[in-house]
């Protein structure tokens, strides 16, 4: 028996993949038999994803060198080295928007689709034929999710991935910040630079904020020893001030690189935003049209 589940959301519009910790929500818009066909080549390619990262997971683990073999394994590969030489990482920084990303494009090329996004716990891999949108929303905290931001994104605004990270999400954090959610040219280069920018948005030895070895929680982790942010007590409005200056200097320095294309940093219910992309704060409906 197979253990990768795929089935139709009750809207009928979306398709669920599921395999081990990897779940995917898509959705694609286009003439029927295009769409069709696009969410059987998602199924098809997702299916052995699993597998072949689990084959390279030990070099996948490491700093990111040499190049692993894998197509998805590259897209971590690539992604996370424009970042090597400035801090500690390792590709999985990069996998679930590397994995969203692969499999949108399966789908692309398999049919023309007007618009479609794969969503893979949070990281986001969209396609935008001209002339077509997506409205986004931003979420504060993945715990207790509300919407902080939004975003509408054009074809011609060249942003193929949104990421998300901080030290309240599914993975690890070095950082402080509630969420840092980065727009980019592709998946995988939005979730390195979430990874990277949520772990500067910091106050390094501060006693309210709860730190513990990564191997500690789990004994497999690529952060080996490094301290994750487990709790963060409460802090002053500068101290605030200050973690999002730091974490608002790294997206900068990213922005000017080309690796981003916007960014925004919540940390205690204060938002900054930069980018090419303006992100309208305080949105209450949500949008998926």
């Amino acid at each position: 028996m197979s253990r990768m589940q795929a089935s139709m959301l009750p809207d009928g519009r979306r398709l669920h993949l599921q395999d081990g910790p990897i779940d995917l929500v898509i959705a694609a818009d286009g003439r029927a038999g295009d769409v069709r066909h696009a969410l059987q080549a998602a199924t098809a390619r997702f299916a052995t994803i699993l597998d072949e990262l689990c084959a390279e997971l030990e070099l996948l683990r490491r700093p990111a060198d040499p190049c692993p073999e894998g197509s998805v394994a590259r897209r971590m590969w690539a992604a996370t080295r424009a970042h090597a030489s400035d801090t500690f990482i390792t590709p999985m920084a990069a996998v679930a928007g590397s994995v969203a990303e692969e499999v949108l494009a399966a789908m692309t090329a398999a049919a023309p689709l007007r618009r479609a996004f794969v969503n893979n716990g949070g990281d986001i891999a969209i396609h935008l034929q001209p002339g077509q949108r997506y409205a986004i929303g931003l979420v504060d905290r993945p715990d207790r999710p509300s919407l902080f931001a939004r975003a509408g994104i054009c074809a011609d605004d060249g942003i193929g991935g949104i990421a998300t990270s901080g030290w309240r999400g599914r993975s690890f954090s070095l950082g402080i910040a509630d969420a840092v959610t980065v727009l980019a040219e592709t998946a995988s280069r939005a979730d390195a630079a979430a990874t990277v920018i949520a772990n500067a948005v910091d106050l390094p030895g501060h006693p309210a904020i709860k730190r513990v070895p990564a191997a500690q929680l789990q004994p497999d982790s690529d952060l080996g020893l490094r301290p994750v942010t487990r709790a963060v007590g409460p802090l002053r409005p500068g101290e605030i001030a200050a973690a999002l200056a730091s974490g608002l200097a790294c997206a900068a320095s990213l922005l000017e690189d080309g690796l981003i294309q916007a960014c925004a940093i919540h940390l205690a219910g204060e938002t900054r935003t930069l980018g090419h992309v303006p992100l309208e704060h305080d949105w209450r409906l949500a949008a998926y049209a």
